[in-house]
């Protein structure tokens, strides 16, 4: 990689932070708040309902203290259940509550507001998500594989 991309790629990194930092300011309900842990765990239930605490915790680079920590405030806010799994007692499958859903409802509304006059045409929304999807896809597919830079 030459000079030129590297810089620009640390920039899109940087962007990305910065635009992240914006919104997680913009949450719908100050009293509600949670720390940046606590959201990358409960982004991941959300889209992963049924997840085990072990797979979440993997998938959200989190060692096993700050992801338990995370996941006792998120229960103690009412926002993830616990459930034993069906088919093996011993496992714990983890569960967004009705309560995460209207938060995320309320988020909906709070963050695409914002976003709206910053992304007005579709066609450029939609093209900013589908990279943002691919580059979350392959860092993901990075860490599955324990393949790191630096």
């Amino acid at each position: 990689m030459d000079a030129k991309q590297k810089a620009r790629l640390f920039e899109l990194a940087d962007l990305i932070l910065a635009v992240s930092r914006h919104l997680h300011a913009a949450k719908a309900d100050p009293a509600e708040a949670w720390t940046p842990l606590e959201a990358a765990v409960m982004r991941f239930i959300d889209h992963q309902p049924g997840v085990t605490a072990t797979q979440a915790a993997e998938a959200t680079q989190l060692i096993s203290s700050n992801f338990s920590r995370a996941l006792r405030k998120l229960e103690q806010k009412g926002l993830v259940r616990r459930e034993t799994d069906s088919e093996d007692a011993r496992r714990v499958r983890l569960y967004p509550t009705p309560k995460a859903a209207e938060n995320l409802r309320r988020l909906e509304d709070v963050w695409s507001g914002l976003l709206a006059e910053a992304l007005p045409d579709a066609a450029e929304t939609d093209a900013t998500i589908a990279t943002l999807r691919r580059v979350e896809s392959q860092l993901i597919g990075r860490v599955r594989s324990g393949t790191r830079t630096g």
